[in-house]
C-alpha cells in the first residue's frame, strides 16, 4: 500500500491526536486512582472497616468508573 505525501501526514496527524488524548486519558486515571486508593486508606482507619467497606469501595468505584473506557 502506497500513501501520497498528504495521506501520510494526515495518518501522523492522526496518530499523533490519538497519542494526545490516550496521555490525557492516562492522567485523569491516575488521579482517579490516587483519590480512590486515599478514600481506601482512610477508610481502612475510619469504624466499620472490614469486607463491607472494601465492598462500599469497590461498588463506590464502579460508580466512579465510566463504562468502555
Amino acid at each position: 500500500m502506497h500513501l501520497t505525501p498528504d495521506q501520510l501526514v494526515a495518518e501522523f496527524h492522526d496518530a499523533v491526536m490519538e497519542l494526545y488524548f490516550a496521555r490525557k486519558r492516562i492522567t485523569l486515571l491516575e488521579e482517579e486512582n490516587a483519590a480512590l486508593r486515599a478514600r481506601l486508606a482512610q477508610a481502612g482507619t475510619a469504624p466499620g472497616t472490614g469486607a463491607e467497606a472494601g465492598a462500599e469501595a469497590e461498588a463506590d468505584a464502579a460508580r466512579v468508573a465510566p463504562a468502555g473506557g
